[in-house]
């Protein structure tokens, strides 16, 4: 054997053995009274073609070489799973004056070791060097198994630990794509999925939402029986693909209802943080929108709306909150300087935003639904799948995800009950959950879209009996 080609076998097999990165630990992070006793790292993952995907990894506070590694993937598309560190099971929470972080009781990161990953390219730090960034499914799932396949390449003494793929909202598009590719690699110690408030399925999601809407008197009685007659026949209702006019009008009421009347889409019985205000206005030089219609879902944008963003986007950037949330703390936090310095960003990365409005604007939504991916994780019989649904979110509601779990026929092994969990002293009813062969659906009762920031005793409760597969 030449002798180079040896000593770079012997110097790639050094690397391989080499633990986690010393030049991406957080040494110290602003905002904290006390610096944890775990250890954290934020850096970058690099993908394929000149893509840099920002991570920041939690070790388990328990137990870390024994532990799971969990990846942790927030939705839009175009939204920043460092949302969901800061604010739903991180293992600090950012307060309100945006400079402080109290740690977190419920966090995750109490018994597994948590991935949280920026993607795709442009959302909060993550970037690309052409600083293009229009993106699809496919291109993502492929990038973010990437971005995994270099994670245990930094990280390899985590290579053997169970793995499970989480997220949210959009993540259920993101999770079982990517899972279908995890799944075919055996280097890859995958055990389950499990996707909160998900998109699943378009179609059952938006003809869910009609009869959510109705059943939680959004709609009066004129309107529900002019949906009847217009989107209804032989005892079938379609809300989604009807091309009778008279459905379409009734159904912009609905929508106007939902998201445009002032209701927090994301939690129906929650107020709307800074109340009901105007759609779009302009924040320090860049263009904040607040609303297109219902950009987590499938309605499509209006040619308006394109065109003020292409207007926009040519002198100033685009931001894109989802309405009736408060990215102000998270936003001030993750752009001051020293944190940036702190978390390793890149100079070449744009300002943080809890979504891209670019991202989500230029986005391919290639999968109307998932089913193929369950079914395909299913045959498997070896992986452990939980559905999850927050019960008064309208934005992904638990109907259609509980429709589409029945949809994939799989053998009932618990029947529709109550499930419960501990808090303080007391045992509470935290929704209802249906157990079939390698999957679960599961409500809990009286949280939104964010099930950890509404919920987090008892979605701790469910993460755990979730991670050690134990009945709910």
């Amino acid at each position: 054997m030449d002798a180079l080609l040896l000593a770079a076998l012997l110097f790639s097999s050094v690397l391989a053995c080499k633990a986690a990165p010393e030049g991406d630990e957080i040494k110290y992070l602003p905002g904290l009274q006390k610096q944890p006793s775990f250890k954290q790292y934020s850096g970058y993952l690099t993908v394929a073609d000149g893509k840099h995907l920002h991570y920041w990894f939690v070790e388990s506070q328990k137990e870390p070489s024994a532990d799971p590694v969990v990846l942790w993937l927030n939705g839009g598309p175009g939204c920043s799973s460092l949302d969901g560190l800061l604010t739903e099971h991180g293992p600090f929470l950012i307060q309100d004056d945006g400079v402080s972080l109290e740690y977190n009781p419920y966090s995750w990161s109490k018994i597994a070791n948590m991935l949280y990953l920026e993607s795709p390219p442009g959302v909060g730090f993550s970037y690309s060097d052409d600083q293009k960034y229009s993106t699809n499914d496919t291109e993502v799932s492929l990038n973010n198994y990437l971005a995994l396949k270099q994670f245990f390449k930094f990280f390899p003494e985590y290579k053997n630990n169970k793995l499970f793929l989480t997220g949210e909202s959009y993540g259920g598009i993101y999770i079982p794509t990517l899972a279908e590719r995890v799944m075919e690699d055996d280097s890859l110690n995958l055990q389950g999925i499990a996707v909160g408030n998900g998109m699943s399925s378009y179609e059952m999601n938006d003809n869910s939402l009609v009869y959510f809407a109705y059943y939680h008197g959004l709609l009066g009685s004129r309107l529900w029986s002019n949906l009847q007659t217009s989107c209804c026949k032989d005892g079938k209702c379609d809300f989604f693909n009807n091309r009778n006019p008279n459905c379409s009008t009734n159904l912009a009421e609905v929508q106007y209802l939902v998201y445009s009347s002032g209701l927090n889409m994301y939690n129906l019985y929650a107020p709307c943080p800074g109340g009901v205000g105007r759609r779009v206005s302009a924040d320090g030089g860049r263009l904040v929108i607040t609303d297109l219609g219902n950009h987590f879902i499938n309605h499509q944008r209006t040619h308006a709306w394109k065109q003020m963003y292409l207007l926009a986007s040519r002198s100033q950037r685009v931001q894109l909150d989802p309405p009736c949330t408060n990215s102000t703390p998270s936003t001030l936090y993750l752009n001051n300087p020293y944190v940036k310095d702190a978390l390793h960003v890149s100079p070449k990365a744009l300002d943080w935003t809890i979504c891209s409005a670019e991202v989500n604007l230029k986005y391919g939504r290639l999968y109307m639904d998932v089913r193929k991916q369950y079914l395909k994780l299913l045959g498997a019989l070896k992986y452990h799948i939980l559905v999850y649904n927050g019960d008064v979110d309208m934005a992904c509601n638990f109907m259609g995800d509980e429709w589409f779990v029945e949809s994939l026929h799989q053998e009932v092994e618990v029947k529709r009950r109550p499930w419960t969990y501990t808090d303080g002293d007391s045992q509470q009813v935290g929704g209802f959950v249906k157990e079939f062969s390698n999957i679960a659906f599961l409500t809990v009762k009286g949280s939104g879209h964010m099930v950890p920031s509404d919920k987090p005793v008892a979605a701790y409760a469910m993460f755990s009996h979730f991670i050690k597969r134990q009945p709910y």
